[in-house]
C-alpha cells in the first residue's frame, strides 16, 4: 500500500506516527496542553473536540483550533470527535456531528479528521465527501469497547472501511484475554498483506499494550501516546514508546 504525505510526514512509512491526544474541557486548558506537545518528538496532534464542554458554539471551536495550529506549526493536525458510543465523550445528534465535520474541513481547521465509520451511511458518507472536497485526509474509524470480535468480523470491517472512500482504516478493540491480543495483531498482518489503505489498529487497556508498540512488525502505521490525560486506555507516554519504537525500527 502508499503511504500518505501530510505536511512533512508519510503516514505509512518506516517507524509508525506518533499521535498525541489533546483532552481539554476549554480553550486555556487546550493552549496549555498544545503548548506541552509543541516542544515534544510527535509526529501529529488530535484535539478530542467531544471533551470540550462548548463544542456546540462553533466560533468557539474555530478559535480554539486555530489557537491549537498557531502553538503546534508544522505538526499534523487531527480533528477528533468520539460520540459516546464508541467510548467517547460527545452525546452529538447526526446532524449536529455531520456539522461540525463540515465546519474543521470547510475552514481548513485540520489536515485529517476522524470519522466514525458506522455512525449513519448518510451522514458518514457527506462527512467524507466535504473532506476530500476540500483536501482533508479521512480516517474512517471503528472502536469496540464491548470486546474484541473474532478474526473474520474484524476484517470484514476493515474491509467496509476500505470500500467507503476512507484514506486511513482505524479498528481499536478491547481485549479479554492473551488472545484476544493475538487476534487483533493477525488481523492486522492480515490486512496489510491485502488491504489497500494505511491501517491503524490497537488492542486497548493493559493487555494491549503490546499493540501499540509492534506496529512496524504487524502494519499498524499510527500509534496514539500519552502526554498529560489519556483519552482511550493502556496509552502509554511518548518518550517511552519513542524509545521502543526506534529499538524496534533500529533491530529490522
Amino acid at each position: 500500500m502508499q503511504g500518505i504525505k501530510v505536511r512533512d510526514i508519510i503516514i505509512g512509512e518506516g517507524i509508525p506516527k506518533i499521535c498525541v491526544p489533546i483532552v481539554a474541557a476549554n480553550i486555556d486548558e487546550a493552549v496549555v496542553a498544545a503548548k506541552e506537545i509543541a516542544g515534544m518528538n510527535v509526529d501529529i496532534v488530535e484535539y478530542r473536540a467531544d471533551y470540550f464542554k462548548e463544542w456546540k458554539d462553533h466560533s468557539k471551536l474555530r478559535k480554539t483550533l486555530e489557537s491549537i495550529r498557531n502553538v503546534i506549526g508544522n505538526k499534523v493536525l487531527l480533528f477528533t470527535f468520539r460520540t459516546s458510543a464508541e467510548g467517547g465523550n460527545g452525546n452529538a445528534s447526526v446532524k449536529e456531528y455531520l456539522s461540525l465535520c463540515k465546519m474543521v474541513c470547510d475552514d481548513r481547521l485540520a489536515d485529517v479528521i476522524d470519522v466514525e465509520a458506522f455512525i449513519d451511511e448518510e451522514t458518514y458518507a457527506d462527512a467524507v465527501s466535504v473532506a476530500h472536497s476540500n483536501g482533508v485526509i479521512v480516517v474512517a474509524s471503528n472502536h469496540d469497547f464491548a470486546g474484541t470480535p473474532d478474526e473474520d468480523e474484524m476484517l470484514r470491517r476493515l474491509k467496509y472501511m476500505e470500500s467507503k472512500d476512507a484514506d486511513i482504516v482505524k479498528l481499536a478493540v478491547m481485549p479479554n484475554s492473551a488472545r484476544d491480543v493475538i487476534l487483533l495483531l493477525s488481523v492486522t498482518e492480515r490486512y496489510n498483506r491485502i488491504g489497500r489503505k494505511p491501517l491503524i489498529t490497537m488492542s486497548m487497556g493493559g493487555k494491549g499494550i503490546i499493540s501499540r508498540l509492534s506496529g512496524e512488525v504487524f502494519g499498524s502505521v499510527v500509534t496514539f501516546a500519552q502526554a498529560g490525560r489519556a483519552s482511550a486506555p493502556g496509552q502509554i507516554p511518548v518518550d517511552d514508546l519513542r524509545k521502543i519504537l526506534e529499538s524496534i525500527h533500529n533491530s529490522k
